[in-house]
Order: C-alpha cells, then sequence, then structure tokens
C-alpha cells in the first residue's frame, strides 16, 4: 500500500500532527494561554483613542486683550502651524493672558506631538514681547485627564463636620492611595481649605492713614522671609541653632507689624480681625443630593475625589482595589460623620459591557454548535465545534501580547469573525466524509486517507482565507476617529482566520481519527456502486 506524499501545508501539517502525542497538549496549552490572556487583558468600555493636543498659556501683566492678540497670540499661531500634524489651532486674547489650544490630528502619536510643541514654542522665545512670562506648555493627556472613578464625600448632618475637616479626611485618603498600582493621578473637587482670613477695617485703616497696597506688600514681605527651620529634633540630638517658625496660630498674626504710624507701631490686629477657617474667597463649591428612604436629601456641600488611571492598564481591577480600599475606611468615616457615593464607576461598567459580550461570545458558539450537529452530523459538527475555542484562544493570547485591551469593538471583531471562524475546518472535515465514503476508502489506511483528504483541499482553502483577510485590510488605513476606533477589527480579524487555517489543518484530522472511522460496506453494496 503506498504512501501519499503530500503537496501543500496543509498535508505537512496534517501528517506532522496527526500521531504526535504532543497534539492534544498543544491544544490544551493554546486554550489554557487564552484563558489566562482573557482574565489578564485590561478591560475597557471603549478602546482607547490617540487623542493629542496642548495648551499654550502665556501672561503679560498689564496688556489688554488687543495688545495681548496683536503681541503673544498671533505670533505663537503662526509658528505653531509650522508643526507637522495640527489640524486646529484656537487662540483667546484677554486681559493680561493669551492662551492658544493646540489640536492634532487623531492618531498622531501624544509623545512626539507633545515634544513638538513645547520644541516649537521655546524656539520662538525671543520673539516674546519684553513683559511676557515664560510660556507655560501643558500637553492634553486623556489617558489620565478622564477619570475612571469619582467618590462623592459629604457630611451626614450639618453639625458632624465642617468643609474644612472634610476636605483633610478627603485628603487623607487620597494620600492613602499612593501605592495603588497604575493609578495616574488622582484630584479633589469642590474642597475648601484651611487658611487664616484677614478680615480689614477701612475706617481704621483710614484712621491710621494706611492704604491697602502697604498691607498687602507688607504680608508679602512676610511670606516671602518667613524661616522654615524648626526647632525640633529627634532625641537624643544636639540642637545647634534653631528658628521658631514666625506663624503658628492666630495670635502671630495679629501680632504682625505692618506700618510705623506718629512714632508707634501698628499691628495687624489693630486694623483688622483674624481668625481661622476656610478658604472664603474660594466661590467654587459641588453638591449633592442622595436618596435617604423614599426622598430625597436637600442639596449640600459635598468633595469629589476623582481617579484616573495609567494608559493600558486594566480599568477593572484598579477601580476595585480603590473601592475595596474605600469601603474599609466606611466605619472609619461613618464615626467622623461622613458618608460617601460612588458617583461615576468606569471599571464597573467596562466589566458589565465585556462580560455580556463574552456570554453573547458563547451563546452564538453554541447555536453555531448545534446548527453544525444537525447539518453535518454530530460527530462532523462536534468536530469543528471543538476548533473554535481554539482559534479564539490563539487569537486572544495574541492580542494580549500585543498590549491591546479588551472592549466591545475587540469583542465585536471575534463576533464578526465567529462564523468565518468555522469555515476552513468546514471544508476539511467535508472533504474527510467524502474520502471516508468513497469505494475505495476501504483499501487506504485511515491516517493516509485523513492526510490525503487536507491535502487535496490546501491550495483552494488557502486562497479563500487570504481572499477574506485582504478585505478586512483595507479597514486599517481608516483614518481620524471612526479609524482608531474600529482598528481592533483589521488587527485582530485577519490574525483569528489565520488561526483558523492553521487549526483547521492540525486539529481536525487529529480529531477525526479520534471520532470518525470508516463505513463498513457489504460486497453487495460495493458491486452495486462499482
Amino acid at each position: 500500500m503506498s504512501k501519499y506524499k503530500e503537496k501543500y501545508l496543509a498535508g505537512y501539517l496534517a501528517r506532522l500532527f496527526l500521531r504526535n502525542p504532543l497534539t492534544m497538549i498543544l491544544g490544551i496549552a493554546l486554550i489554557s494561554l487564552g484563558v489566562v490572556a482573557l482574565s489578564l487583558m485590561p478591560r475597557e468600555e471603549d478602546p482607547q483613542i490617540s487623542i493629542s493636543g496642548g495648551v499654550v498659556i502665556v501672561s503679560m501683566p498689564g496688556a489688554s486683550a488687543a495688545e495681548i492678540e496683536q503681541m503673544v497670540v498671533r505670533p505663537l499661531e503662526r509658528r505653531i502651524k509650522e508643526i507637522k500634524g495640527v489640524e486646529h489651532i484656537y487662540g483667546v486674547a484677554s486681559d493680561n493672558v493669551g492662551i492658544v489650544n493646540v489640536m492634532y490630528y487623531i492618531g498622531e502619536n501624544r509623545e512626539a506631538s507633545n515634544l513638538k510643541l513645547y520644541d516649537k514654542v521655546m524656539q520662538n522665545m525671543d520673539q516674546m514681547p519684553e513683559g511676557a512670562t515664560t510660556p507655560l506648555v501643558r500637553p492634553f493627556d486623556i489617558d489620565i485627564d478622564i477619570p475612571i472613578l469619582s467618590i462623592a464625600f459629604y457630611a451626614k448632618t450639618a453639625q458632624s463636620v465642617d468643609n474644612v475637616a472634610l476636605y483633610k479626611r478627603v485628603d487623607a485618603f487620597r494620600n492613602s492611595l499612593g501605592n495603588v498600582p497604575n493609578v495616574a493621578k488622582t484630584e479633589i473637587k469642590g474642597e475648601h481649605k484651611e487658611q487664616f482670613n484677614i478680615e480689614i477695617d477701612l475706617s481704621r485703616l483710614a484712621g491710621y492713614h494706611l492704604s491697602l497696597d502697604q498691607i498687602t506688600a507688607s504680608l508679602k514681605s512676610l511670606t516671602a522671609s518667613s524661616p522654615e527651620v524648626k526647632n525640633r529634633t529627634q532625641e537624643g540630638k544636639l540642637v545647634v541653632f534653631g528658628v521658631k517658625n514666625a506663624l503658628e496660630n492666630i495670635k502671630d498674626i495679629q501680632n504682625l507689624i505692618v506700618a510705623n504710624y506718629g512714632g508707634s507701631v501698628v499691628y495687624l490686629k489693630d486694623i483688622a480681625t483674624v481668625h481661622l477657617g476656610d478658604d472664603i474667597q474660594n466661590k467654587k463649591s459641588a453638591q449633592i443630593s442622595y436618596k435617604q428612604g423614599e426622598s430625597f436629601t436637600p442639596l449640600q456641600d459635598q468633595v469629589t475625589l476623582s481617579v484616573s488611571k495609567l494608559k493600558g492598564s486594566n480599568a477593572v481591577v484598579i477601580a476595585d482595589d480603590v473601592v475595596k480600599r474605600l469601603e474599609a475606611s466606611k466605619g472609619a468615616l461613618a464615626k467622623e460623620g461622613i458618608g460617601y457615593s460612588v458617583t461615576r464607576n468606569y471599571g464597573e461598567r467596562a466589566n458589565e459591557a465585556v462580560n455580556e459580550l463574552v456570554f453573547h461570545l458563547l451563546i452564538s458558539i453554541v447555536i453555531i454548535a448545534l446548527l453544525l450537529i444537525f447539518i453535518l452530523g454530530w460527530r462532523e459538527g462536534l468536530i469543528v465545534t471543538l476548533t473554535v475555542p481554539a482559534i479564539l484562544a490563539i487569537t486572544i493570547f495574541i492580542a494580549y501580547m500585543s498590549g491591546q485591551t479588551i472592549n466591545r469593538i475587540t469583542l465585536f471583531a471575534f463576533l464578526l469573525s465567529l462564523g468565518l471562524l468555522v469555515d476552513d475546518a468546514i471544508v476539511v472535515i467535508e472533504n474527510i466524509h467524502r474520502h471516508l465514503h468513497s469505494k475505495d476508502a476501504h483499501d487506504k489506511e485511515m491516517d493516509e486517507l485523513l492526510i490525503e483528504a487536507t491535502d487535496e483541499i490546501g491550495a483552494p482553502t488557502n486562497l479563500a482565507t487570504i481572499a477574506i483577510i485582504l478585505t478586512m485590510v483595507p479597514m486599517a488605513f481608516v483614518g481620524q476617529m471612526m479609524g482608531e476606533f474600529m482598528k481592533p477589527i483589521p488587527l485582530n480579524v485577519p490574525v483569528a482566520m489565520l488561526a483558523s487555517l492553521l487549526i483547521a489543518y492540525i486539529f481536525t484530522p487529529f480529531l477525526a481519527k479520534k471520532f470518525l472511522k470508516k463505513p463498513t460496506h457489504t460486497k453487495g453494496e460495493n458491486d452495486a456502486e462499482i
């Protein structure tokens, strides 16, 4: 009995893995890698889109808006237009300050764009008008500027905690998040910080023939020259030189000498009232109303803590870590009369979206399996169905290794390609079925028959798969927002198609050898066929 000589890659792979004891181990390893990659891949609701831009701020004290526009904003706009990749420039001129907002084309490298903007501004520093400050170049970073978690803290009762104590407690909790992995930035909004408030009596000020400018200058000179060396030291250490802090309490502020009138010194307490409170000049505040029983509470002040993540990190893991730390502090916060409410949890939303699509993906696989079993037969249908998890596992693992995140579009790419993934395996199993039921099947060894059946359709199957891949490639060249949003499709569908081709050549003959048998023919049946 002659041995079949394979012609294409399909036949070579079929022969290599048909009797190899490592084939089963390879299948288990591929599926295990896919499961691990699925659990480790960063989860997001939507794919990350590369958006780059920045803002240039230049202050020029005493200049009018028209002067700022002509001498600062317009020259900056002309120079920034020289940067390649800039799509829009928006200049804003107002008294004393000019602002230029820069937006690059979507898809431009963010780090390179920020560097080009900074270099261009610094190269033209000599053209800045006299009196203008050094430009402040602040890049726009969408990865950390948009928070994944927002927590509103509030006083349970009006008497339980004041605004300053609430801010200090929230700030302490924010500091405790410093060791949470992949946390990029934490911000507090609606806070009121502690400060000394000085309320000047204008009638007393006039009585001493003083002006507000004199008082302001005295206070500024004091804060600029206040010593920072303390007379506190560790036990057992020798203090060679120590200076007490100049300002430690209200009394220190009240006894500040602000002027000399009629040969006598004028203290701050002579013309002003000093008290310790919050920053009353801060008019910004945030309020919250939450459900208590069957009704909502009246609006009250709150402090919001927002948490952002690093690019490419798992929003689900970070949000869960912060929420667990928050729940661990719930008892301590309650004792202090502080309540909280999680107003935004991007990690929870992303996890729900991914889990829902994974569930739908499993449902689709079950539907395809039932359809294949009904049309091909339960053995052939089972063989084709068993190849799907291995194909998806390879695709997910490669996506994880290439730094992608799992999101709605990534899973949509898997759902889109799911119907195409079984094509190669169906073609192979159908040709194997045909060879098993041919007249001369009983004259051939099972292994040679499987190899020949797989190799026979190698060329047309390769061509059909490449044709499908080529239809997806042009999508990778779509620009702007849509191109960035749909990028997971041209990245993952071709990978899934190539994986399905290799899996069909490797595992379909192997599984056919395990599940299928050559039909038995009686002599009469063979004669009738002849």
